[in-house]
């Protein structure tokens, strides 16, 4: 048998996220309810009104089903709970930001000058925080660390700016 294609795979891009958060957002539903729940807390009918807005037709009782599995990946958690006649009505909310967008296909074509301008000075600044290749076992696993480290630092950035310039 030969091999027709062979090419080399870089990394280009990182995404950091547990098991347990690609298994909850796994279904599209619950990742929209993730993404509704960012800016606003809801209980599971305003949840569930908003879904059906958005073409997902599910029972109330999936949708707290898919709620649950949610606040069991710590993406969504109860944020209120009111009384009312005896009756309890929880409302919940996440701080996790999911983006959820089609790129367009000349996105690299039109944006490459800027992207590459831009990983520069961010390469710049993640040499500066973790500086050493490792040359041991021990400072391998120093240097894993470092890097979720910078990602973290990344992340917290991000997250800081585009807080910082919500619509």
């Amino acid at each position: 048998m030969s091999t027709l294609l062979e090419k080399p795979v870089r990394v280009n891009r990182i995404i950091t996220t547990s098991m347990n958060h690609a298994r909850a957002i796994d279904d599209p539903a619950r990742a929209r309810i993730v993404q509704l729940l960012y800016h606003k807390t809801m209980n599971v009918e305003q949840i569930s009104e908003e879904l059906r807005k958005a073409g997902f037709k599910k029972a109330v009782t999936t949708i707290r089903h898919h709620v649950e599995i949610l606040k069991d990946a710590g993406l969504v958690e109860i944020v209120k709970i009111d009384e009312a006649r005896g009756a309890i009505t929880k409302y919940y909310g996440t701080s996790i930001k999911l983006f959820f967008y089609p790129v367009p296909e000349d996105f690299d074509s039109i944006y490459s000058k800027q992207i590459e301008k831009t990983t520069t000075k961010v390469e710049k600044i993640i040499k500066s925080i973790n500086p050493i290749p490792p040359k041991s076992k021990k400072e391998s696993q120093n240097a894993e660390y470092m890097q979720y480290l910078s990602m973290e630092i990344l992340n917290r950035a991000i997250t800081n700016v585009l807080e910082k310039s919500k619509p």
